[in-house]
């Protein structure tokens, strides 16, 4: 718990930082100083250690998730704590915090909402801890409570080598369920496999993605779909499950995925087609802690592993974006402020 001389008087300091000065591809990203008040009512100051790369930065920076500009880029961080404001109860100076969707990450200080950050457990680096977050709890709530997994499930997880889907691959093959794996190169599927994958396909080099699904499953439809991929894999996710089987949407690599006739999931046996997003599955102060603190758990005890795939200094954000839309990196990329 944070005690009085925690609480900071007015000042600040002046931190740089990623901003989005107006919406476009990645060249539009600038480095600027900007100016970081004293933590407020409810908040705390954390020196950023590491900023996780998200595909959601890139909507917001595209406009696809509008947002007012000029903004400071990323969701997503770890760091130490350096302030307390005022009506903050257990955090206090000194103690390690990561969060996950919280606008404003990809700076060197920023001030953060004491009730998002979970606290990162002793044996977890704090960018570890960042590339953890949103893609971890991302994988727990799909596998938990989207489609909850369980003994005998068999799940598609297309990109498999990437950061979502690493996860997804140990989790579902924790909870007893049995995984086909997606990729678009032989390296990627070895990652796969490492990670315990039972069936891989390289969808770069097959001309029925849906058919050799449904081959590697004894030529039946998989119970549940997690397709971060989007447009350029979603006709053969649907064609891929069996009668009364779940498309889990989350993400739009290749693309938004255009309005879908309903008729269809008729046609294709009932089929249910969700579109989550983490905020609505960590909408509590409870939940984002379960979540959070199981995932970070998890990797402190070996039983996870986090592939951090690249790590950027802030000045070359851009590069490590267009890798990211380019799909030619595998796990988790990292900003280091």
């Amino acid at each position: 718990m944070a005690s009085d001389t925690d609480v900071q008087t007015p000042g600040g300091t002046t931190a740089r930082a990623l901003v989005v000065p107006r919406h476009g591809d990645s060249s539009v990203l600038e480095v600027r100083d900007v100016a970081v008040p004293m933590p407020g009512e409810g908040e705390v100051q954390v020196e950023v250690a590491a900023v996780g790369v998200n595909f959601i930065d890139v909507y917001q920076r595209q406009g696809v998730y509008p947002l007012t500009t000029p903004f400071v880029s990323c969701s997503e961080g770890a760091g130490t704590v350096t302030a307390v404001g005022p009506g903050v109860d257990g955090v206090q100076v000194g103690d390690r915090v990561a969060w996950g969707q919280e606008l404003g990450a990809g700076a060197t200080v920023v001030n953060r909402p004491a009730d998002v950050l979970v606290p990162v457990p002793d044996g977890v680096d704090l960018d570890v801890a960042a590339a953890a977050m949103l893609q971890g709890m991302t994988a727990h709530y799909l596998v938990t409570s989207t489609y909850p997994v369980g003994e005998g499930t068999v799940a598609l997880v297309h990109a498999a080598a990437g950061g979502v889907g690493q996860l997804l691959v140990q989790m579902v093959k924790a909870k007893g369920g049995r995984v086909i794996a997606t990729a678009g190169s032989a390296a990627k599927l070895e990652i796969a496999r490492g990670l315990g994958a039972d069936a891989l396909i390289n969808y770069a080099e097959v001309d029925d993605l849906a058919a050799e699904v449904r081959k590697a499953n004894g030529d039946k439809g998989v119970d549940v779909v997690y397709d971060g991929v989007g447009k350029a894999t979603f006709d053969a996710s649907l064609a891929s499950l069996r009668p009364r089987g779940m498309m889990v949407l989350f993400g739009g690599a290749s693309g938004q995925v255009p309005p879908l006739d309903l008729q269809r999931l008729n046609s294709g046996g009932s089929l249910f087609v969700t579109r989550p997003t983490l905020g609505h599955y960590t909408a509590t102060r409870e939940e984002l802690l379960e979540r959070g603190t199981a995932v970070l758990g998890d990797i402190a005890a070996g039983r996870l592993r986090i592939d951090i795939g690249g790590r950027y200094p802030l000045e070359q954000a851009a590069t490590a974006y267009d890798d990211l839309e380019g799909r030619r990196t595998t796990g988790k990329l990292l900003l280091l402020p």
